[in-house]
């Protein structure tokens, strides 16, 4: 299932999003528009959405997360671009990597701002509740 949108994914999208790979959701981001289409077998697949709506193919870049280590990579054959500067799969100019980065974590908020456990010892015994990891 793909799913385009400017605003972050629910824990719901989320489910859905991984439901071709499992642990791994493919991205192509629009850095300029701030746009992510998500959850396709193939980054092409999201491209061609996104160009469709109107996105240069220059601020299109692709990617994932790894949903278990929670890794955004920059990875995709999307991202062969001489014209662009970038030769090979991997976003190479290290400016578009972070803003490609920055944008991963926002549209997947929900799983960097997730709650944990924690069970901490203390004086009279031990206290349960939970932390945010950003």
């Amino acid at each position: 299932m793909i799913i385009t949108k400017t605003e972050t994914f629910t824990k719901e999208e989320i489910a859905k999003l991984k439901e071709q790979f499992d642990v791994y959701i493919k991205t192509v981001i629009d850095i300029e528009k701030k746009i992510c289409s998500a959850g396709a077998d193939r980054h092409f697949e999201s491209e061609k959405i996104l160009l469709e709506q109107g996105s240069k193919q220059s601020d299109l870049w692709g990617g994932g997360i790894d949903l278990d280590t929670k890794i955004i990579d920059g990875n995709s054959f999307i991202n062969i671009r001489p014209s662009d500067n970038n030769t090979g799969n991997e976003i190479q100019d290290s400016k578009i990597r972070e803003e490609f980065e920055k944008l991963t974590k926002y549209f997947f908020k929900e799983i960097y701002e997730e709650k944990q456990n924690y069970i901490r010892f203390t004086s009279n015994g031990f206290e349960k509740g939970c932390f945010g990891i950003l």
